[in-house]
């Protein structure tokens, strides 16, 4: 056991307490316990939609491997969406907290590089 010394204001004596380390390490187990439900509810949230995350995974994929011609270029040709697109997306329409989800992991990722394009003013 650790010793810690204090002056009393009074006397003016110095008062010497025994100081617990375990205090501490209590403290700190608190605060590790009390952020755990917040990293258990991250993973939570990550795993609600898998097969929306390997969507969104592969058009992020998509859009970081492509050139900024090759984006310009598919701009320009304005293509009909595929089946699958248009399946993809009556799926979003149908569930308001997966297409949030889906919308906050693929928006930064492809509003940077259109950015760094130039595709947005």
């Amino acid at each position: 056991m650790a010793l810690s010394a204090n002056t009393n204001f009074r006397t003016g004596k110095l008062i010497i307490r025994p100081y617990c380390p375990w205090i501490a390490v209590a403290v700190l187990f608190t605060i590790l316990l009390s952020l755990f439900p917040l990293i258990a509810l991250r993973n939570v949230q990550a795993q609600q939609y898998p097969i929306m995350d390997k969507v969104a995974d592969k058009l992020i994929l998509k859009y970081e491997q492509s050139s900024c011609e090759q984006l310009q270029q598919k701009q320009q040709q304005k293509a009909p969406p595929s089946a699958g697109e248009v399946k993809a997306v009556q799926f979003l329409h149908s569930d308001p907290q997966m297409r949030t989800a889906f919308i906050n992991k693929v928006a930064p990722p492809i509003a940077n590089k259109l950015f760094d394009c130039g595709m947005i003013p």
